[in-house]
């Protein structure tokens, strides 16, 4: 009988890793990096999250396949450049100042449902409206994967909104 080992990252290297990065690398904060690393998770090998497309590392999707396994300064690369591609994204498409709470929650928001989702969002709409309660609250609508409600994705997006409403960690 084969054992099934599942390689996990540490997340006091992977912390220790960004921690050596030059400062202001990233613009996201400390509280949205805690966000999208405690919600992502981390895994070393190759797994199919709920959507299921190939990822590993903290939600690394691009050229991950079945048996792909990274190493934790790949998943500090990895993760580092997800972040500043979701930055990108949401620096792109808002049109309106943001804090930095805020800021924090959509860029989380962006890193987990992607681009196109967030362009086509009614959240959008409403933050470059200057609707910002009104879209910390469209967070929440964002909990199903596949057609099923996920309690996983129901408290991210209860995370998010905390965060974005309320200018402090969940």
């Amino acid at each position: 009988m084969k054992t099934s080992t599942v390689k996990r990252c540490s997340a006091a290297v992977i912390l220790g890793l960004l921690s050596l990065l030059p400062s202001g690398s990233l613009k996201t904060s400390e509280t949205g990096m805690k966000l999208i690393m405690d919600y992502e998770g981390c895994q070393l090998n190759a797994y199919q999250c709920s959507a299921n497309v190939w990822t590993n590392g903290y939600g690394h999707t691009v050229g991950v396949t079945p048996n792909s396994v990274v190493t934790h300064d790949e998943v500090v690369g990895n993760l580092v450049s997800d972040v500043q591609s979701a930055e990108a994204v949401v620096d792109k498409w808002v049109t309106v100042p943001l804090q930095q709470h805020q800021f924090d929650a959509f860029v989380s928001f962006v890193f987990n449902v992607g681009a196109g989702n967030f362009q086509q969002s009614t959240l959008l709409k409403k933050l470059n409206a200057e609707d910002y309660t009104g879209a910390c609250n469209e967070l929440t609508r964002w909990v199903y994967a596949d057609g099923q409600r996920l309690s996983g994705l129901v408290r991210r997006r209860n995370s998010e909104k905390e965060v974005c409403l309320n200018a402090h960690s969940p």
